[in-house]
């Protein structure tokens, strides 16, 4: 629909906001504003979020559509900034506020990129700490622009933010060029003036504004606004009263702003909802009610994109309710000047998005162009391979696309990037299509030899694309190569880039539910079932047989039943999901990108988060608000892989290679010498033998999870091109389609395959006939075709996943000729050249990525090296690096392979895993006591042994303000001390209370308290297995099963409730945990929290039990026969009859 409401008054609107940069404020991404507002007759728009320019690249990228639909609308850009008239005198009270310890807590948790604005505070006298007010700045044009990013920018610096970002008439003057500003709302400057004098009468009030105009004027001279609004605020009134004067006495032009905050005029209900759900979980101000407002008149204002006649309307009834006189023809006026501004004072212009990458990388006296291709050079001769021509012409063929793309600098950037990484941490072999360059190889950015292992540089980069390079780069520690590049180049080169979390559908469902009062239990039941219902629905529409996938706001709705009956008994809630999903909810930091180019404040307006400078706009698989304004992102991203080689390789080190303190550069040289992809022995057949084929996976990069190790053993791996295979086929996809057994079937098999052409023969006989690998698609095509370039053939991939007659079509149609009419011409039969085709289609759904095969099964490869050779070695470093809540199973794993664990102990426990003299056992870490601080490890490490508890409370050489009650506390409790308790002490209650409850400064308090606390005796096992939990994170497994048991319980293949087989219905676990519940007809039922060996945490419900007759011990072994339902997990009728306790 393309026809315009036609408005008598021309008008603009100079304040909006949107959901983009005024989150629970705002309603509506700007394209929704801006396309309600050429539809209601308008012809631009200024976006001004409050504090930023966060919404800006919307606005841009959605101007640009409308300009292709031929829509005639003028973005304006400009921000709703946060003022206070001296920010040095504001600072001061802030530091004052620092040194108060209490406060300081909560002045730290304030400072984030996403602030919510508080409506009460910012119409009222403030503290000194919280002061801001509110002001509007729009940008006349480039220069404007700059300016209005600096001044936002400089807004977020951590000496002008708390928990909002500030500038003062100092930062106004200094960045005023090109830069209109007004008095904005109730909350503006020239309304702080009213509500801080007000009490002293009129003449205060005006003598502060008039202070306010002189220095406004003295800053933008007739660039300065008086803006006047029009709702039934009384206090509005008074104040556009206070405006005019300023108008009257010094000249100043005078706007009416519509102040819109969201993009249709019916969407004023789901903004106060959205409102109210910022707030949920935290104090609300009092202003704020919890029940939403019946009619748009109860709250006083409509705040959508106005048209001219619109808001003289909102002027002629605000005005009357509220028995104000005006003088229409002023009013009118400040209607139409709006337009006036937008259209003459404002150029139409768009952002500079030239791409801005770092000019220090380039060399003196080279250009971009000229140093690439010297550095590359270099790589080869690095590597013995500038003589050799395939490499050359290879290299050669690059860098002339590189070249012709402009994208020199790019890779300059990318090598700066990793040879600082490089330098300091073990990065991977490659991820991604990245690897397909041997330009890449060259410069160090990847170690994958892509000549050898037949990568494509076109399935990378192609000639005809136009979208910029993506690496993605892995390395062992992110936060700090981050850390060190913005402390190397600075916090305005190198800029983490901001992710926009949104409402989703579950947390919509159950908070909008609340505020209808809707029962918690009805509204459970939707939000447990509606994904179980509509993800089978969805895989079954998509022809998905197997894997994980995450159906859509759509087709959850679509699909599930539950859902659908909830939404039809309550339509208003089902109109405020489809209103407010996708919404914004928050600011975070996304995993691994940031940018990188020079003096980025002046090219876009920097955020921050908790003290991080942060992109405005977010880059990712479903959002492009980067590249588009001329900034290019780089993800450096961590792999806890790459940290366990490094341990590993420290491990092996210090037991075999005589080094007790490894470096960095020990562990590199070693890594270069052993472990990178051109010099490790990839035909070692005993590691496949003994790791791939025998299933050793403890921490074997790609084989974590069960179907992938079976499929490998399966398979039976002898190759690098094996492993790649194999975690190429190990997706959802192919499994669905049984390529797992077609494949297997085919490796035992060979002489049983049949190749149509020796080319395909030449392609596919790596993978036993099947084309597994995207680039085998493009390289046949290419081969077969007549004429078709490997960049066809790479496009043809793509276009062979797209249905549709469109474009694409046309374009994979011209292809299919010049492939059939290539076959042809080789020999192959027409018929047979279209089977070939199809199989080119079939296969395209399921093909991977080559380069990213072969990278990441070296990293599988290196790893299992590592753990055939130096077997402890390895496991150390794997337990090291395991996360908390996988550590359990990680050390059942180790004890599988025949390792002793030894426990915590103050005499033998490091900072990482130790490994025993005679490698046969690993030592437990004292770093994985929770509470215990690196200043006390560092004390006892360094004044151990320890013969007596006597050496460790009274050591001279101690440091006992890093070492205090509470380390020893903790050191007690979770048993790191258990070998100082000697025949003094009747037990380690006894012990812990001598020496950690009540700690003796001297020798004669510790006699007293031997005896003093001598009836204490020992903790219950119980609190032992509680106290072992919750300060190591481990169940100590051990001390409750034993290993008779768990020989029985296997033998009878009895599984663990982790592993839980539906048709047995017989599975083992241990009790942690019994909560009391009642169900409906007040009947009890008991949830009980179960765990197992391989580190599974379950709940268990048990129906129908009784206090009395029922009884379950905590940490004791249980049999029992259960039910498992998808929705609600196990059950059991009947705990008496199911459950079996197992003799210990």
């Amino acid at each position: 629909m393309n026809d315009q409401i036609q408005s008598s008054i021309p008008f603009v609107g100079l304040h909006a906001h949107s959901v983009a940069g005024s989150l629970f404020d705002a309603l509506g991404y700007p394209n929704e504003h801006m396309d309600f507002c050429w539809q209601n007759g308008g012809d631009a728009l200024a976006l001004t979020d409050h504090g930023n320019a966060n919404g800006l690249s919307h606005q841009v990228l959605h101007a640009k559509k409308m300009k292709e639909e031929g829509k005639t609308f003028k973005p304006i850009f400009g921000t709703e900034a946060y003022f206070i008239p001296s920010i040095s005198e504001w600072r001061e009270e802030y530091e004052k506020a620092l040194a108060d310890k209490k406060r300081a807590k909560t002045l730290g948790s304030q400072l984030s990129g996403a602030t919510v604005e508080d409506e009460s505070s910012s119409k009222k006298v403030q503290s000194v700490l919280r002061r801001r007010r509110h002001l509007i700045l729009l940008a006349q044009n480039q220069v404007g622009l700059q300016n209005l990013f600096k001044l936002i920018s400089e807004s977020y610096k951590t000496e002008n933010f708390y928990r909002y970002p500030r500038m003062d008439y100092d930062l106004l003057a200094k960045y005023s060029e090109g830069v209109i500003a007004a008095s904005a709302c109730l909350g503006g400057v020239y309304s702080g003036n009213y509500w801080e004098n007000r009490e002293a009468g009129e003449e205060a009030v005006l003598e502060a504004m008039r202070e306010t105009t002189r220095k406004m004027m003295g800053i933008y001279g007739d660039r300065w606004y008086g803006e006047l609004q029009w709702n039934n605020v009384p206090e509005q009134h008074i104040i556009n009263k206070f405006i005019i004067q300023m108008h009257k006495e010094f000249g100043i032009k005078l706007i009416s702003t519509a102040d819109s905050h969201y993009p249709s005029k019916d969407a004023w209900k789901d903004r106060e909802l959205y409102k109210r759900l910022g707030w949920l979980g935290k104090a609300a101000p009092s202003y704020q009610s919890t029940e939403l407002p019946i009619d748009v008149d109860e709250i006083g204002y409509e705040l959508y994109p106005k048209n001219g006649d619109q808001m003289w309307e909102s002027y002629k009834k605000y005005s009357e309710e509220c028995g104000v006189e005006y003088d229409d023809d002023l009013v009118l006026e400040s209607i139409k000047h709006t337009h006036e501004i937008a259209h003459q004072r404002i150029e139409n212009f768009m952002p500079d998005n030239t791409v801005r990458l770092p000019d220090f990388v380039v060399p003196a006296g080279y250009t971009a162009t000229q140093a690439l291709i010297n550095m590359s050079l270099e790589g080869l001769r690095e590597h013995s391979l500038h003589k050799n021509k395939e490499y050359t012409e290879r290299l050669r063929r690059e860098l002339k696309v590189i070249d012709e793309r402009g994208f020199s600098k790019y890779f300059l950037t990318m090598k700066a990037i990793a040879d600082r990484a490089n330098n300091c941490m073990l990065t991977g072999p490659g991820r991604g299509s990245a690897a397909g360059s041997l330009v890449a190889y060259a410069l160090g950015i990847t170690q994958i030899d892509p000549i050898k292992y037949g990568l494509l540089f076109s399935r990378f980069l192609r000639s005809d694309a136009t979208d910029y390079p993506d690496i993605d780069y892995d390395v062992a520690a992110p936060m700090e190569l981050k850390e060190q590049l913005i402390k190397e180049w600075g916090d305005t080169t190198v800029v983490p880039i901001s992710n926009w979390n949104t409402l989703q559908l579950r947390s919509l469902v159950k908070d909008i539910s609340k505020f209808y009062g809707i029962p918690f239990k009805e509204v459970n039941e939707v939000t447990g079932k509606m994904l179980l219902e509509a993800t089978p629905a969805a895989k079954k529409a998509h022809g998905i047989k197997a894997g994980v996938y995450a159906p859509t706001f759509e087709e959850v709705k679509l699909y599930s039943p539950t859902l659908q009956a909830f939404l039809s008994k309550y339509t208003n809630i089902a109109s405020h999901i489809d209103r407010l999903y996708g919404q914004v909810r928050s600011c975070s930091r996304h995993a691994g990108g940031v940018v990188v180019g020079e003096n980025l404040d002046e090219w876009m307006p920097l955020i921050n988060s908790k003290g991080i400078r942060q992109t405005p706009w977010a880059e990712g698989q479903n959002v492009r608000h980067l590249e588009p304004m001329g900034f290019i992102k780089f993800d450096i991203l961590g792999l806890s892989t790459l940290a366990m080689l490094d341990g590993a390789i420290r491990h092996t080190l210090k037991r075999h290679h005589n080094n007790p303190e490894p470096t960095f550069k020990d562990v590199k040289d070693y890594y270069n010498k052993n472990l990178h992809p051109d010099t490790i022995d990839l035909d070692n057949q005993e590691v496949y033998e003994k790791i791939f084929q025998d299933g050793r996976w403890a921490g074997i990069f790609q084989f974590t999870e069960k179907g992938a190790q079976a499929f490998c053993q399966r398979a039976k791996p002898t190759s690098i091109i094996d492993i790649s295979a194999i975690t190429s086929i190990f997706r959802p996809g192919p499994l669905a389609a049984k390529v797992d057994d077609d494949y297997v079937e085919a490796k035992k098999h060979p002489q049983y395959i049949k190749y149509v052409h020796p080319l395909i023969q030449e392609v596919t006989e790596e993978t036993y006939g099947f084309l597994i690998f995207q680039e085998q698609i493009a390289i046949l095509a290419h081969k077969l075709g007549k004429d078709l370039s490997l960049d066809e053939g790479n496009k043809l991939r793509k276009l062979l996943t797209k249905k549709g007659t469109g474009k694409g079509h046309e374009t994979k149609m011209k292809i299919h000729t010049k492939f059939i009419n290539g076959c042809v011409e080789k020999g192959i039969r027409r018929d047979i050249a279209e089977g070939i085709w199809d199989k080119f289609e079939y296969f395209s759904g399921y093909g991977f990525n080559k380069s990213h095969a072969v990278s990441y099964s070296m990293l599988s490869y290196q790893c299992a090296w590592l753990a055939h050779h130096y077997p402890a070695e390895w496991m150390a470093a794997f337990l090291d690096k395991e996360p908390e809540s996988r550590k359990e199973k990680a050390i059942n794993i180790a004890k599988g392979f025949g390792f002793n664990i030894e426990k915590l102990d103050v005499n033998t426990s490091g900072r990482v895993w130790e490994i025993s003299d005679d490698g046969k056992t690993l030592i437990q870490p004292l770093t994985s006591i929770k509470g215990l601080g690196e200043a006390a490890i560092q004390q006892i490490i360094n004044n151990r042994p320890f013969n007596k508890v006597e050496d460790f409370i009274f050591n001279e050489n101690m440091v006992y303000s890093k070492l205090n009650k509470k380390t020893l506390d903790v050191l007690v409790r979770s048993g790191a001390m258990n070998n100082l308790v000697d025949e003094r002490f009747s037990g380690l209650k006894h012990f812990w209370s001598a020496i950690a409850v009540d700690r003796p400064r001297k020798l004669k308090k510790f006699e007293e308290n031997l005896e003093l606390y001598r009836p204490e005796g020992d903790f219950e096992e119980e609190e032992l297995i509680q106290y072992t939990v919750e300060l190591t994170g481990v169940f100590p497994m051990s001390d409750v099963m034993n290993e008779a048991i768990l020989d029985k319980l296997e033998q009878s293949r009895i599984p663990p409730i982790g592993e839980f087989d539906p048709d047995l219905k017989v599975t083992w676990f241990i009790p942690r945990k019994i909560t009391t519940r009642k169900t409906k007809n007040n009947k009890e039922y008991w949830v009980v929290e179960v765990i197992d060996d391989t580190g599974t945490t379950s709940n268990i419900k048990c129906w129908g039990v009784s206090s009395k007759l029922d009884i379950l011990y905590l940490n004791r072994p249980y049999m029992a026969k259960l039910e498992y339902h998808p929705t609600w997990g196990f059950s059991t009728r009947s705990l008496r009859h199911n459950f079996r306790l197992l003799s210990k």
